[in-house]
């Protein structure tokens, strides 16, 4: 394997500049969740050229396979997800969005490039490796109902079924050259909270004639906290925040009723279930105490990501041989979500972080804003990387009963 290592890195280090390319063309196209239409027959024409077989799924996904040797031995599957943001970029770069009030600025075209790069190594090295590599590029992962559930639902852990999945994210906390991994309880599930408080609104200077619901909403975005605060497991993390409140009324106009957006988020199915009743009881019957009426709808989301430990572990010291154990970094919980959760959920999943931030300091800001951007280093790094930890993974030697993701409260 040492002698498999030195060829992937050089292998990597010379297809560098083409996977920076293929960024930048994504980064300069950027679609919207379920609309990337484009960038999968962009990804499916690039697959085509490496003498691959692509095929679609999910609508605006693309699978494709990379057969080794004894290509049954075996099944690892990668997977990146092609979507964009509706964000107005910022950065002036020869290679900015040219689609209005469309980026990348949460580094899919970085995760599309860089499994489009391993695409590119593994098929040159398909020899030298037994089992296969199935490329899954997912769309929607930005937006409900997330296209991981799509694919699975469609048949993307089947024929043939993966014993792992691995997924890679930018992360620009991190310098290029630096990954960030965490076994176990990873990242948070994300349930969307609407509620409508319903009473009788008129002259703020007779209040006795009327049903104020801004008094009422406003006890319940108080009194919800105690979910998290007395009903919550205190070694569980748990956020409850409300993060939109309307009540179009005036200095002394008191509506008729107020609306309230906000998200719940955990890392246990058992508690975040729980805790949809809690506060459901808890909204609906303060506001009837209070002689109001409450709609609470909740949209539930991603679930939590799990890492599973055993492949994390070997994960872990397949990237420490691969970039030194100095650039390899223990992660936190993060109360983010991601739709790679549903993969940690149905199978053996293990999702790291690509640091992709300057040595100067450069390309610094975070996920999610207008001046998103990464260094060049980590378009190397992260094809190589990849190619190697699945190539490591389909010569382990894996225990026969690995532990699966924990569904009960603790």
């Amino acid at each position: 394997m040492q002698h498999l290592l030195s060829r992937l890195k050089t292998l990597a280090a010379e297809a560098a500049a083409e996977t920076v390319a293929l960024r930048q063309h994504l980064h300069a196209h950027p679609e919207l969740s379920f609309r990337e239409f484009n960038t999968a027959a962009f990804v499916t024409e690039q697959l085509r050229q490496l003498g691959l077989s692509p095929q679609p799924m999910a609508k605006t996904g693309v699978v494709a396979l990379i057969e080794g040797r004894n290509p049954a031995s075996r099944v690892v599957a990668l997977r990146a997800d092609m979507d964009a943001l509706p964000i107005q970029e910022q950065n002036d770069v020869p290679y900015k969005s040219t689609n209005p009030g469309v980026m990348h600025a949460c580094g899919h075209d970085v995760h599309t490039s860089s499994l489009l790069g391993v695409a590119r190594l593994l098929t040159q090295l398909r020899d030298e490796f037994e089992g296969t590599v199935k490329l899954i590029f997912q769309p929607g992962e930005e937006v409900l109902p997330g296209g991981a559930s799509l694919m699975i639902a469609e048949g993307v852990l089947e024929k043939p079924a993966p014993a792992s999945v691995l997924g890679q994210h930018v992360f620009p906390m991190l310098p290029a050259g630096q990954i960030g991994i965490r076994p176990g309880r990873y990242m948070a599930s994300t349930d969307e909270l609407y509620l409508t408080v319903r009473g009788k609104g008129g002259h703020g200077a007779m209040p006795e004639l009327n049903l104020d619901p801004v008094l009422v909403a406003a006890h319940i975005i108080v009194a919800a906290q105690q979910i998290v605060s007395r009903r919550a497991n205190p070694k569980l993390p748990s956020v409850l925040s409300f993060g939109k409140v309307i009540a179009n009324g005036a200095t002394n106009v008191i509506p008729n009723e107020v609306y309230i957006e906000g998200t719940f988020r955990t890392l246990n199915e058992e508690w975040r279930n729980q805790a949809h009743e809690h506060l459901r009881r808890l909204c609906e019957g303060l506001a009837d105490s209070m002689g109001a009426a409450c709609e609470l709808e909740i949209r539930r989301g991603y679930p939590y990501l799990e890492n599973e430990p055993q492949l994390t572990a070997r994960i872990r010291a397949a990237a420490e041989e691969y970039l030194g154990p100095e650039n390899v970094i223990e992660l936190d919980q993060w109360m983010a979500a991601e739709d790679f959760a549903y993969f940690s959920q149905a199978t053996s999943a293990c999702f790291y972080r690509l640091g992709t931030r300057a040595p100067d300091g450069r390309h610094a800001s975070s996920v999610h804003t207008p001046t998103f951007d990464v260094d060049a280093h980590a378009l190397e790094v992260g094809p190589g990387l990849m190619a190697w930890l699945a190539l490591t993974e389909l010569a382990a030697i894996v225990p026969a009963a690995a532990s699966q993701p924990e569904t009960t409260y603790a």
